[in-house]
């Protein structure tokens, strides 16, 4: 609660103080948006895109051709029910279940990608992780963070009457409880990565609701080529303080 007050005092204040800049922006979100402000770990950052209109992006994301397989075309669709959102619902999934702490950005990348820098708001989960067999202890550990329950001696009966849906039973499996998970929105390197796919069907086969799965498919590649706001990453891990 107390964490929640701080933040709000802080972004308020931030916003008082970014919104004289704003009207010098020339590069803006949308036509009504210049920018946004997130909580990454204990720190806000402003989200915006960059100001300098010739600036190009290079490295990595400047490439148009990967070996194909690994490196190859994502569908739109990743799982059935699950979301494909672009930059705008991310933005705004920051400033809604993010900012109200029932959803996570989840950055699916292996750490060598994520240290090289990450949206603003993700915590670093690698694909590899929900990828672990279902009795593995660092998997449980991950959900039970995302907010899912462990279920133990589950009455067969009351079981039986889940699935047919009833009692929330369709968020249920005869282990998890998914009814409290928060709402997971993951991303990769960009359309031609396979990470957060992966992760995405690794969670659909555990159970977790596809409803509260959403897919931002453009990762990275897409993020900095319409010139918004990266940051290196901190402690801002699934796995910080312990």
């Amino acid at each position: 609660m107390r964490n929640s007050i701080l933040f709000t005092v802080l972004l308020c204040a931030a916003v008082v103080t970014m919104q004289a800049m704003a009207s010098s922006l020339e590069v803006n979100i949308t036509a009504d948006k210049p920018y946004t402000v997130v909580n990454h770990g204990e720190e806000l950052v402003k989200v915006q895109r960059i100001q300098d209109t010739d600036h190009t992006i290079d490295g990595s994301f400047a490439k148009t051709s990967r070996p194909c397989p690994p490196f190859c075309v994502n569908p739109l669709n990743v799982g059935e029910g699950v979301a494909t959102v672009a930059e705008l619902e991310v933005i705004k999934f920051m400033e809604t279940a993010m900012y109200r702490g029932d959803g996570v950005i989840i950055d699916a990348r292996t750490p060598s990608w994520h240290q090289k820098g990450t949206i603003p708001g993700s915590i670093n989960i690698p694909f590899t992780v929900f990828e672990k067999p279902v009795d593995d202890p660092e998997l449980a550990e991950v959900l039970e963070r995302l907010g899912a329950r462990e279920r133990h001696d589950v009455n067969s009966v009351m079981r039986s009457l889940e699935k047919v849906g009833l009692f929330n039973g369709t968020q249920k499996t005869d282990t998890w409880d998914f009814s409290e998970a928060k709402q997971l929105l993951l991303w990769c390197n960009g359309p031609w990565c396979g990470q957060s796919p992966r992760a995405i069907r690794a969670l659909l086969n555990l159970g977790y609701p596809a409803e509260k799965l959403y897919y931002y498919r453009g990762g990275m590649q897409m993020w900095q080529s319409l010139g918004f706001t990266t940051v290196l990453p901190s402690e801002m891990s699934i796995y910080a303080n312990r």
